[in-house]
Parts: structure tokens; sequence; C-alpha cells
């Protein structure tokens, strides 16, 4: 039985049905390796996991304008992007990167929202119409 959260979009996309990775540590995306999409960050919530295609779920992102985008930008150019991104806060930097990659991300979800999603579960994500759904 699915469930449908409301959240607010930041950037506009839609993804149809994507494994969550959740990380309870912002990720900054220059960390992440962008031949594998692996985080290579030492002592962080998601060290070892990929990014590629899933719905990353984090706290905000973390880094400055240019580490960011550059790290984002490896991992589109590679095919090892994130399929979009939910945010609890959007910080501008994070913005701005995904905006400027056209990646769908969201922030402002029912607080619900985070405590039953776990990595792993399938989700869809219409930034659009503002809505998560847990498949």
């Amino acid at each position: 039985m699915s469930k449908v959260f409301s959240c607010r979009q930041i950037t506009k996309g839609k993804v149809e049905c994507a494994e969550a990775l959740v990380s309870k540590d912002a990720i900054c995306f220059y960390l992440v390796e962008p031949e594998t999409g692996i985080v290579k960050e030492r002592n962080h919530d998601a060290f070892g996991k990929s990014v590629v295609g899933k719905i990353l779920i984090m706290p905000s992102g973390k880094g400055s304008s240019v580490v960011q985008l550059d790290g984002l930008y490896k991992l589109m150019m590679r095919n090892n992007a994130p399929a979009a991104i939910v945010v609890q806060e959007a910080d501008t930097v994070l913005v701005a990167a995904v905006a400027s990659m056209e990646l769908p991300m969201v922030h402002k979800v029912d607080s619900e929202f985070f405590h039953e999603v776990q990595t792993g579960m399938k989700l869809s994500l219409d930034a659009d119409a503002g809505t998560i759904t847990i498949l």
C-alpha cells in the first residue's frame, strides 16, 4: 500500500520509481566518486554507498558553490548522479547546483515522511505536483 506525502518544489521534475538513499549527514558532491557514484567521505553516514539513480534524502547540502556544482557536474557527465534530491533544509549553494544540473529537488516535506522512509524503499517523486510517494 502506497503512502503520499506533500512537499514543496525547488526544481521541477518527476521520478517514477527509484530507490531511496537516506543520510542523516549532509552530502558534499565533491566527496562522491564521479566514476562510481559512491560516497567517499570518511565517517559519513552514507560512506561506501552509491547515489547513482537514487532519490537522495538528506538534511541539506554542504560545501561551497564550486565544489557542489563541480562534484554534481562530474557525476552527471558519467551518468552517476542521483535521480532526485529531498532535503529538510534547502541551502542556496545546493539549490544553485541542482538547478544548474536540472535535477528534481524538493523540501518542506511532511515531517512524518522522515520517520517512515528508509534506505532501499521504492519512491516516486513529483516535484511539479508537490508529492513524494512511498511505493
